[in-house]
């Protein structure tokens, strides 16, 4: 008797040992159009495309830890909205709905997501196509979810250097901080997937040289992928207003070639590298998700206009609205707030600082893509600051989004476990 107890001991002793482990898996799908459709650089008509350079993914890592599924999901498109990410969502049940985390990576030369009506109210969104993506990407997430096996991860954040970004408006008034996530193979060492969380306008080429791209995503995967394996992951951080690639020569001549995109997009995944290359591999890492429906008003013209015609949000007694999903995340000692559009980086900055994180992260585009979002002081309050307040949802967009985060992360119960 006293053997049999010792071998039920060893027994429930090795279901919460492996219970407990980090697994975590990955995978990718190729959402390249065929034949070609025309490409989207934001609000407006789209641009017939004629050639191709690099393909379009899903890439997805999910990560697991006792009991607790995560899926990160990255899509090579200017915006992936919540209609479309919750038909994803549908079709894979083994993870909690609020648990999927979709960003995209804000490629100016993908197929249109949002269905923006042309002069006559006609929409050049294919919907066969968006279908095979919200498939697609369902297949990557459940591959994934099935390839999950053991792990270590490796954590860092800092400055990314070299020619890869600035502020158009401001050369300097961006974030040069690039935060990644590595998952390895506890018994291989064989890289599992690497997560690249940047803030960049992927707009090298742009959607009126009819051309469809990843952009600069496309070299960054590879190079990564060809240098230490696995799957290489981009989620954007908080580049709006306006943070982009820093394709500029003399003369302020700017370079919009897929030669451009490499030079760009290989620089930053060896920057990535290098930094998570002086991260040291996490003792007992947790895991924790949090989600939280929120509400924004929309008092922008141009955006109840879009509402009207593309079919989004809520109207009632004459007040627009839109109501979407933001997530605190802890991966370790990561903390990672997401952002339903393309923040401000001083909105970046300031929820970075506020995060109970040494290594903060901010996802931009995730879960849906709500325009511009700006603080009520920023907005409409200089002429370079004219486009990106008519493409917000309003003057208060940035104060809802700050103090929602702030919410979020006041009430998140492990995070002082997660501070280094």
């Amino acid at each position: 008797m006293r053997y049999f107890y010792t071998i039920l001991a060893i027994l429930v002793a090795v279901v919460i040992g492996s219970s407990q482990e980090v697994k975590v898996g990955a995978a990718k799908r190729i959402i390249t159009p065929s034949p070609l459709l025309p490409v989207s650089g934001g609000v407006g008509i789209p641009k017939p495309a004629h050639k191709k350079e690099g393909d379009l993914f899903v890439r997805v890592m999910v990560v697991e830890k006792g009991g607790e599924r995560l899926a990160i999901v990255g899509i090579d498109n200017l915006g992936w909205p919540s209609l479309l990410a919750d038909e994803t969502r549908k079709l894979v049940p083994e993870i909690p709905a609020q648990n999927i985390i979709i960003g995209s990576s804000h490629t100016h030369s993908a197929p249109d997501a949002y269905g923006f009506p042309d002069e006559t109210g006609k929409s050049s969104a294919d919907p066969e196509y968006l279908s095979f993506c919200i498939q697609q990407m369902a297949e990557a997430i459940k591959e994934a979810l099935a390839n999950t096996r053991p792990a270590v991860l490796k954590v860092n954040v800092g400055e990314a250097k070299g020619k890869i970004a600035f502020n158009y408006y401001a050369d300097e008034l961006y974030d040069p901080r690039c935060g990644v996530i590595q998952a390895i193979d506890a018994k291989s060492n064989d890289v599992i997937a690497t997560l690249v969380n940047y803030a960049i306008h992927p707009e090298v080429i742009g959607n009126s040289r009819g051309i469809l791209s990843p952009d600069l995503c496309g070299p960054l995967y590879d190079r990564i992928e060809e240098r230490v394996g696995g799957v290489a992951v981009f989620m954007n951080g908080a580049q709006g207003g306006m943070v982009t690639a820093d394709n500029r020569r003399p003369g302020m001549h700017e370079v919009q070639t897929y030669a451009e995109c490499k030079r760009i997009g290989y620089i930053l995944a060896d920057e990535a590298l290098r930094i998570v290359g002086e991260s040291e591999v996490l003792k007992d890492p947790q895991v924790f998700v949090q989600a939280k429906q929120v509400t924004f008003p929309v008092t922008s013209p141009l955006m109840k206009q879009l509402m009207t015609l593309v079919n989004f949000g809520e109207e009632k007694d004459g007040n627009y609205f839109v109501k979407t999903q933001m997530n605190l995340i802890n991966i370790g000692t990561a903390q990672i707030v997401t952002i339903p559009g393309e923040a401000l980086p001083n909105i970046g900055y300031y929820l970075k600082r506020k995060m109970k994180s040494n290594q903060p992260f901010v996802f931009g585009l995730t879960n849906d893509a709500f325009g511009y979002i700006l603080t009520k002081e920023d907005f409409q309050s200089f002429k370079r600051y004219d486009y990106v307040s008519r493409t917000s949802l309003g003057e208060m967009t940035g104060d809802v989004l700050v103090n929602e985060a702030l919410e979020l992360i006041k009430n998140n119960p492990a995070a002082d476990d997660f501070k280094q």
